[in-house]
């Protein structure tokens, strides 16, 4: 319809669309390697295939996004295109109407998912239900879901503004740059729906600790243990959005030493249920007093 019409505006839902469809795609691909059991190489599993998924995805948009911009910046300049009113009109209400009933259909799915798991979009741990780490791992959702979901919500928005342009060059054919227009709006929808997911991927790949997760708070708890001496590390980052993963090594006070399957048994429940981790590790060790070194240089200058 676009092509016909030969409106950058209809081309560039048409396109968006279809890298949409590349995403649900590489989303599917990822889910079902997510759920592979670990190998030998892989022994976290596939669950990072999902954030690839997402961040594809994301740069599918950009790369469209670039190419569009280009093609409008070129009609802004010469002006010299006709754009059929009559076609353009049509398809951009057929394409309101497909993305009103998608919408439609994913926000029943979210209203089913939400009645299915308590707290779904709670981003704080609840320290005394057993079940926490279960609705924490409803709760963050998917980065590739959410890349698929925001794309299209930005269909929906897109394709109004489509049609209203359609609706003006229709009846007032003189004012035919609402048609470029449309590509530079959407341009910036795509920068203001998926600079987050990029915060979010990028957190991931770079192993940061989680934004929902309070390492202060993490390292309170765990010193709150009886027999716990001090935490020489703890680090914690995520596999995937909703995958948690931490491990912490704890010094034990003096004399403890036969406690420690004890403290072990907490430190893990601190870490699986009360922040909802999906796997830790804890590492023990007896108490060891510090002793100053005093370096080369410094033993030197004395002498």
């Amino acid at each position: 319809g676009g092509y016909v019409a030969n409106s950058l505006a209809i081309m560039t839902d048409a396109l968006h669309m279809l890298t949409d469809l590349s995403g649900i795609i590489l989303t599917l691909l990822a889910l079902w390697l997510s759920a592979k059991s670990p190998t030998k190489r892989f022994t976290f599993g596939f669950h990072r295939f999902e954030v690839l998924s997402a961040i594809i995805s994301v740069l599918l948009v950009y790369i469209l996004m670039a190419f569009l911009l280009y093609e409008a910046v070129q009609r802004t300049i010469h002006m010299d295109y006709e754009i059929n009113g009559d076609i353009m009109l049509i398809t951009a209400a057929v394409g309101v109407a497909v993305n009103l009933i998608m919408g439609f259909l994913l926000n029943q799915s979210g209203h089913l998912h939400c009645h299915s798991h308590s707290h779904p979009h709670s981003h704080v741990p609840q320290p005394t239900s057993p079940t926490a780490a279960h609705s924490s791992g409803h709760g963050h959702s998917s980065l590739a879901v959410r890349a698929a979901f925001v794309h299209a919500l930005g269909d929906l928005v897109q394709s109004i503004g489509v049609l209203i342009a359609a609706y003006i060059i229709r009846f007032k054919p003189e004012y035919k740059i609402a048609d470029p227009i449309c590509t530079y709006v959407f341009s910036i929808l795509v920068v203001l729906t998926t600079v987050r997911i990029l915060c979010d991927t990028g957190l991931i790949i770079l192993e940061g600790a989680p934004r929902h997760l309070n390492m202060d708070r993490i390292k309170e708890d765990l010193m709150q243990i009886e027999d716990v001496y001090s935490i020489e590390d703890l680090n914690v980052w995520s596999l995937t959005a909703g995958k948690t993963t931490a491990i912490v090594h704890l010094q034990l006070v003096p004399g403890s030493s036969s406690k420690w399957e004890e403290v072990q048994s907490k430190a893990r429940q601190v870490l699986l249920n009360t922040f909802g981790m999906y796997k830790c590790s804890v590492q023990l060790q007896s108490y060891k007093q510090e002793i100053s070194k005093t370096c080369a240089s410094c033993q030197s200058s004395s002498a």
